[in-house]
């Protein structure tokens, strides 16, 4: 059967420089083992297939899967899928644009060019234990004290999250899988004033540096840019008033991306938001 089908780039200005996201636009019909092989095959972070929702207030439904398994939520396929549903011609029915996902429903906002979402509640927080630090430090080439912060930041895809003191040392890491195991890891630094050690900020100036290990058989892939992640580290930052209640974060350097993330809290919502654009569009047969 002849499906729609789009390529998403996520959280960038610059086509190419953000992450790419695959989005099967009317997949209804299909079975969850017909979903886990084309993402499979697409060997992409994330495949998203879009159905009819469920829930009345929802405009759309998603099932979000990586080449491995199928996750409950996730940040760039929010943003990427509700972009090319938007492209295909979806029109919400209210105010913002509501996904459904396994997670939950989702809030979605248009606004100065960009696409938002309201963090989702984390399922997990609070301190990471010692041996995970432990773990954690060497499997990144660093010392323990090294990590100024640490917390999980768990909404859906189990992140452990660390704050090192800059950047510079963010960017610095080199990841071993052999010593990581099954690790999802955020790693975060402040950017200084000098940035000539870092890709130029295209006008959009990061406060955060942010790198995202996804670690396990004996593989350790980085992401290229993290909604997920970046929600989890606004809620731990803004929270704990480490941050500012609006900023921008920098990820995909290290990977040769320029990755922007714009966070900004209002009220009770944390939105976390970025650009998409289009980058293939056609047909496949599932």
């Amino acid at each position: 059967m002849q499906r729609i089908f789009k390529q998403i780039d996520v959280f960038s200005k610059m086509a190419l420089k953000g992450n790419p996201l695959a989005v099967v636009i009317d997949a209804a019909g299909l079975s969850t083992d017909e979903m886990q092989n084309f993402a499979s095959w697409t060997n992409l972070s994330e495949t998203t297939f879009l159905t009819t929702p469920t829930e009345p207030t929802a405009d759309y439904a998603v099932r979000i899967f990586t080449p491995d398994g199928e996750l409950p939520f996730a940040g760039h396929p929010t943003l990427g899928s509700c972009y090319a549903w938007l492209k295909a011609g979806g029109v919400p029915k209210g105010e913002f644009i509501v996904q459904q996902c396994a997670a939950g429903l989702v809030k979605i906002r248009q606004q100065n060019g960009r696409l938002a979402f309201a963090a989702p509640p984390l399922i997990k927080h609070g301190p990471l234990s010692d041996d995970d630090l432990q773990i954690i430090a060497r499997g990144l080439g660093i010392l323990k004290s090294d990590i100024i912060a640490h917390t999980w930041c768990d909404n859906g895809p189990y992140w452990r999250a660390i704050k090192l003191n800059s950047a510079a040392e963010v960017l610095a890491l080199k990841p071993n899988a052999a010593l990581l195991g099954d690790f999802k890891i955020g790693v975060v630094g402040s950017h200084s004033k000098e940035k000539s050690d870092i890709m130029p900020a295209q006008n959009d100036e990061p406060l955060f540096e942010v790198r995202a290990f996804c670690c396990g058989n004996g593989t350790c892939v980085e992401d290229p840019v993290t909604g997920s992640l970046n929600a989890g580290l606004a809620q731990w930052f803004i929270g704990a008033g480490m941050a500012p209640d609006q900023y921008i974060v920098s990820q995909g350097t290290a990977v040769g991306r320029a990755g922007r993330v714009f966070i900004q809290k209002e009220g009770a919502n944390i939105w976390v938001g970025g650009h998409c654009s289009e980058i293939i569009e056609g047909v496949v047969y599932l």
